[in-house]
């Protein structure tokens, strides 16, 4: 369940997202995105933050960026990425977050903007784009709570027995890099048992949404 925020959002901006966008044009039309936003491997945070991983990421909350107050109080009223809603924020972005330090004026044509979130779809982990269609939403007040990175790596123990800190697949995926509001709605799904594994259903459920926040921070902040 979206919060009060994004609802607003949602009964005002018009028209409603319906493009299929293509990724390759995306990539043309981002280079109007390059001078303040990275995306893709070695990304990092430029005057805005990378784009990786954007879908389902609560809004100002990628770690070590500096964003506006405006930016942090979106997110935490319960504004998250997702396509409708990065539809309606490229459209014109201070419509959405009104004291937005982002100067851009938006991109009009709504082919343009399908075409850009097609492309940063394509930065995307499967295990990131599975839990953004098929988990259940999580609760704003849970995607937003403040995680302990450095208590997420004590609890990180039983995580690294199976996953490597170091993010290389070796037949499970990574772990290391999610945004945090990913990394909670996944532990969530198993925790609520929408997500079958037992192993997982067992060690989330033993878990508080403090504990879960701070393993989210803690495998964000992981090079």
């Amino acid at each position: 369940m979206l919060g009060k925020h994004i609802l607003v959002i949602m009964a005002v901006a018009c028209p409603s997202y319906a493009f299929a966008g293509a990724a390759e044009r995306g990539e043309m039309v981002f280079k109007k995105c390059r001078s303040c936003h990275e995306v893709g491997t070695f990304a990092k945070a430029k005057v805005g933050p990378p784009l990786n991983d954007l879908i389902g990421r609560v809004a100002g909350s990628h770690a070590n960026v500096k964003y506006s107050k405006a930016m942090v109080a979106a997110g935490k009223d319960g504004l998250v990425w997702t396509e409708e809603v990065l539809d309606q924020y490229l459209t014109r972005p201070r419509d959405i977050v009104p004291k937005t330090n982002m100067t851009f004026r938006g991109l009009k044509k709504p082919e343009d903007r399908a075409d850009v979130i097609a492309y940063l779809k394509t930065f995307l982990s499967d295990e990131i784009i599975v839990s953004a269609s098929n988990d259940p939403d999580v609760s704003p007040d849970i995607l937003t709570i403040a995680g302990d990175p450095e208590y997420g790596e004590y609890l990180s123990g039983t995580c690294v027995t199976c996953h490597q800190v170091d993010g290389t697949d070796q037949g499970l995926p990574s772990i290391t890099g999610w945004p945090q509001s990913s990394f909670v709605t996944v532990l969530h799904a198993y925790k609520t048992k929408h997500r079958e594994n037992p192993v997982m259903q067992q060690f989330a459920g033993a878990l508080s949404n403090d504990e879960i926040a701070a393993l989210a921070a803690y495998f964000q902040s992981v090079p």
